[in-house]
């Protein structure tokens, strides 16, 4: 499992096989079953989370409507992790929870900044993932601003083609921010033209 890691820092950076090693021993192995939770609101986010495979959603609860409303999904390869509650270790205002059996690795806050302190090249690929993710959020802002519901679906499917074979769709629906009657609708014309 853990060279599933180092095959993504490297694709970033450069490694020796100490390095690899050394980075290897900072990580555990964790197994989420359906429905578990990584992380719930209120607690706060003890370790930074690497998907091996499975699929995660990170949501809130809409204290008005009391539905659950999607953050973001994370499949094999992605990261899960709610960054201000670990980077700042205080609690979370959402949830993390398995969409399929999970297999994940983490790393503790601790171990995190002693395995950056160690590898100090880790903070550019740390850099380039954050970069990344916030360039993913700036698009997201946009799309959901720019573009009708069934543009935001056909962007989504696009560019996430892996997550649709993964995530039901009433739960893509919520990260649209649309009923899953909606996207039902949307997708029968979409497959009528």
């Amino acid at each position: 499992m853990k060279e599933q890691l180092i095959h993504s820092i490297t694709k970033h950076i450069q490694l020796d096989s100490g390095e690899q090693t050394l980075i290897e021993s900072f990580w555990t192995e964790k197994a989420l079953e359906k429905g578990e939770f990584l992380l719930r609101n209120g607690e706060v986010c003890r370790t930074d989370n690497f998907v091996i495979n499975g699929a995660l959603k990170a949501f809130y609860i809409n204290a008005k409507t009391g539905k659950e409303e999607i953050l973001y999904f994370a499949i094999d390869n992605w990261w899960a992790t709610d960054i201000e509650s670990f980077q700042k270790q205080k609690t979370s205002i959402y949830n993390i929870q398995a969409i399929e059996k999970t297999e994940l690795l983490q790393i503790r806050y601790d171990s995190f900044q002693e395995m950056l302190r160690k590898i100090p090249k880790l903070e550019r690929f740390f850099r380039i993932i954050l970069e990344n993710y916030l360039g993913s959020l700036q698009k997201r802002i946009i799309t959901n601003n720019v573009l009708d519901a069934e543009q935001r679906y056909l962007d989504f499917i696009e560019n996430y083609p892996e997550i649709c074979t993964k995530v039901p769709n009433y739960l893509i629906a919520s990260y649209l921010g649309i009923t899953p009657e909606f996207l039902s609708r949307i997708r029968k014309k979409i497959e009528a033209s």
